[in-house]
Order: structure tokens, then sequence, then C-alpha cells
């Protein structure tokens, strides 16, 4: 994505930069003068009050204590400016400074931002600290304003948490899911509110989003990016953190900016010399060529997705196989209940260790009309589960984690593969209601007959297994709806997935593939 003219500013007189800006350019504008820091978050507050309204997707703001960062950074730049390429040396330290930005609404602790989890039992919880994590973004010049929705504690693929009084709606189609469970920081950033969001991922939740709205998502691999210091793991190491973007140079800067094990982690990554540089060279014309592509246009269970999810995959791996790589129909063997199930006993389990903390902290018990019915459901399944059960479901989560990681290493008969190639959903974003939190049955919500494993199943797997894993938005229904192609790399080797990303950006660019919503402030 080429940086912006700095003097066009539509074409929506209420955004001070393009509607095809990403992250990086906003950032420019700001270190050039062009804008400040605090028109930028200006125009971000009030396109969360006029779209994010209309979308539901942005909660618990708090303008006054941003506004007052925006305008120290301001006279940072000010005093900056007066000396000889300190401007430059205070934004090659700080690179995305005065860039507006919103925190998910679910465990991730920020002083001044409190989060609901997206439900009605915990109230707002008052964060006194910073997690280690948002330290980093800040440092990295971030200026957060307010959260955006999630599921009720992130275990669904679609927002439309009650707690927040509707459903939160895609940009693209307003009648649809913006997916889960950061689909508020997705549904904000393809609508244009701000040019970059924060997002976590359990089993899909950075990737699901990303593909219903048309943007960028990287699940980094376990252990790269720190869960500190309140938390020393999410479910089970399932879960990681980073942002949803509009290019992959934003998504491999940030990554740069925040990755590192932090103290005490319980994970550690393999070493990480940064992607950045990598997607620039990409972008500048470096040929990268010779990787081995697994393709998979069907679940792991052999059934057949929507035909146009099928095609955009397919389309990928021609377009992957023009650039100079390896390509071939393989698929890890494992099934898709094999994968899901043993990792819905440890979400259930922690849900229901975090309900419980919650219940003991505030001295009485679970209130009707507190939790939504899945979620209720999720209780009382990770209650009933036993330590020993919880210890097989790990067990069985890190023995499919092996043979995976086999699949891609592979041996002195089979060379492996760099990179799996298949869709994110099973189909393009659901009309909303369909997987609306109303079934009590936690299980018989994921892998009923009707349950979200044909909606979704394919994105668990990285979580699984802690590799790293990217949705780009590369194709659409149709009917007009973003369709995301899933891109899983070799544990650690998130640069290379990123320089792959770049890659397929250049080759098949959706910088302007703007939804029409956005331009409607």
């Amino acid at each position: 994505m080429p940086d912006t003219n700095p003097t066009e500013r539509g074409p929506n007189a209420a955004l001070p930069w393009a509607l095809g800006d990403d992250a990086t350019s906003v950032a420019g504008l700001i270190r050039a003068g062009t804008i400040s820091a605090s028109e930028a978050l200006d125009a971000a507050i009030a396109r969360a009050q006029t779209l994010g309204a209309r979308l539901n997707a942005i909660c618990n703001p708090d303008p006054d204590a941003a506004r007052a960062v925006a305008r120290t950074i301001d006279d940072q730049l000010v005093a900056a400016r007066r000396r000889t390429g300190e401007v430059e040396r205070l934004c090659a330290a700080r690179p995305f400074l005065g860039v507006p930005t919103l925190l998910k609404d679910l465990g991730t602790a920020a002083a001044g931002l409190p989060s609901t989890m997206g439900s009605r039992l915990f109230g707002k919880i008052d964060w006194k600290v910073d997690s280690e994590l948002v330290a980093r973004m800040r440092k990295a010049g971030f200026v957060m304003f307010a959260r955006s929705t999630s599921p009720e504690m992130g275990i669904s693929p679609s927002t439309e948490a009650l707690a927040y009084g509707g459903p939160t709606r895609n940009p693209w189609n307003l009648q649809h899911s913006a997916g889960g469970s950061s689909g508020g920081a997705a549904a904000a950033l393809a609508a244009r509110i701000v040019p970059i969001a924060h997002a976590t991922d359990g089993a899909g939740s950075i990737r699901i989003p990303a593909a219903c709205c048309g943007v960028v998502g990287l699940k980094p691999s376990r252990g790269l990016v720190p869960a500190g210091p309140l938390t020393g793991e999410a479910w089970g190491g399932l879960a990681t953190e980073h942002v949803v973007s509009l290019s992959v140079r934003d998504s491999a800067s940030v990554l740069d900016l925040i990755a590192g094990r932090d103290v005490g982690a319980p994970y550690a990554a393999p070493a990480y010399d940064g992607a950045a540089d990598r997607v620039r060279a990409i972008t500048a014309g470096r040929a990268l060529t010779g990787l081995r592509f697994a393709v998979m246009t069907r679940t792991f269970d052999g059934e057949a997705v929507d035909a146009e999810v099928a095609a955009a995959v397919e389309q990928t791996a021609h377009t992957l196989a023009g650039l100079g790589h390896f390509v071939e129909p393989a698929a890890p063997k494992a099934g898709g209940d094999e994968i899901v199930r043993p990792l819905m006993t440890v979400i259930a389990c922690g849900a229901a260790m975090t309900i419980d903390l919650h219940l003991s902290a505030r001295g009485r018990p679970l209130q009707d009309g507190e939790l939504e019915a899945t979620t209720r459901g999720a209780l009382e399944f990770g209650r009933s589960v036993s330590g020993p059960d919880y210890m097989k479901a790990l067990a069985r989560l890190h023995m499919l984690t092996r043979r995976v990681a086999r699949f891609f290493e592979g041996d002195d008969v089979d060379p492996g593969f760099d990179v799996l190639l298949m869709p994110v959903l099973a189909q393009p974003p659901a009309p909303l209601g369909r997987w609306a939190m109303t079934n009590p049955d936690f299980i018989d919500y994921r892998l009923g007959p009707e349950g979200l494993i044909r909606y979704s199943p394919f994105t668990p797997l990285a979580n699984m297994t802690g590799q790293p894993a990217i949705s780009l938005p590369l194709s659409m229904s149709a009917s007009g709806l973003p369709i995301g192609v899933q891109l899983v790399g070799r544990f650690g080797a998130d640069a290379q997935l990123l320089e792959i990303a770049a890659q397929l950006e250049a080759a098949a660019p959706w910088a302007g593939r703007i939804a029409p919503f956005a331009a409607s402030a």
C-alpha cells in the first residue's frame, strides 16, 4: 500500500485522511505535521459516535483521557520540530505516534479502559495496571480511546452480545455478522473508524472477523506476544493477541513492536528477528519462490465448503503457483471433531474459572439473566470436567500438534510443507442471529448437527498447534460479502508468513476495496 499524498484529505470530509490509508500512512501524516494527533483522534471519536453507534462496534469510551494523551504527543512533536532530526528520531522510536486505535473488550488489562467481557455479569472491570502488551502498544505511540465489542467472554464466532443491547453489524451488509470474537475491532476497521485495532484469537477470533469484514488478521505463534503480568496463559495456551489491520505492512510492523516474551512467561516462541523489513523488501520487488504449499478446499472430514469459498482458495493457489511456488492438494490427518472437542473442553474450563473467580470475589452466586444461554452452558460443562479429564484434553491436543508438525516438517521421504492454504470459514459471513448464543448446550452449539463446526472448521487448528496463521481479504462473494483466505505457517515462521502475505497483497491488491458504509458518514 503506497504512502498517501499528504495533500489528499478526501473523500470523506469527516476524516482527515483517505479511506484507503493504513495506520502507517496515518502515522506519516502526523509525523509530517499534515494533521495533528488531536485531529486524528477527534476524527476517530466522531466516526465512533456516528458509524460506530450504527454498527454497535464500540464500548466503554474514555475520550477525555485519550485527548490528553494526544495533546501531549502534539506538544512533543512541536518541541521536536525545533531541533534538526529530532522528529525522525522520535518517530523511529515510536512508529505509530498519534495513531488512534481501540482495545478489545475482553481480559486485556489497560488502566483507564474498563472491560465488560461482553457480559452483563462482570459490570465494568476497572484495571489498575496495563498488560505488557498494552504497555508496548502505548510505547509504540498508539492512542487508545475505547474498547471494541466482543461476544460474551469471546466464545462465539459472531459478536451478538446482549450486554451491548444488540448485535455488532458487518459494514459490508448490516444484516450479516462481523465475526467474532474480535467482531467490533474488525467492523470498526472496515468502517474506517480507526486505521488499526487490537484483537485476540483463541479459536479463530482474529481471523474470522478479519475474513467477515475484509481486513487482514494475523494470529501470531504461541509465546511470541506477551500475556502478562496478570496472566500466564489464556485457555491453556490456545489464545494470543495482535491486531486487525488494513495492510500486511501494518501487521508486520506492529508485530515487530510487541513481539518478545515478558518476565515469567510460560511459553517462548522461536527466535524472532522481525518481519517489517522483509515485508518492505517483498513490496519493493524482492523475489520469494520455491515454497511448498498444501492446499485444502474441503474440511478436515472431507466435507465440501461453499463453492465461492472453495473458488477463492483455488484462485489463491493459482496465484501462488504463478509466483513460483509449489502447490498441491494435501491436508494434515486430523478430524474436525478430534480437534474441536478437546479444544472446547479447555475453553469451557477457562470460562468456568473466570466466572467462578468473579463470583467468589463479589460474594454472591450467579443470578438469572447474568449470562447468555450458551455461556451458562459452557460454565456448567466446565464445572463438570474433572482434573484428569482436563489433562486428557490437553494431552489429546498436544498429540495432535505433534502429528500436524510432522505434516509440515516432513521426513527423509516426504519434504513436508512450508504453508497450509485453506479457507477461514466454510461459508461467507453468516446472517445475524444464526450464531446468537441462545443454545444452552455449549457442546451442541459447537459440535451438534447444526453446530459451528460446519461454519468454522478450519481456524482452531492453528490455536491447537500454536502455529502462526493469517486471514487475507482476497475475494468477495457475488452478494458483496468478503471472503477470507487463510495461510498457516510453520511454528515460529511468522515473518515468512507475512512475506507470503505481502506477495499476495501485491499480486491481488485489496486496498481499494472499501465497504460503502465506510463512506456514509
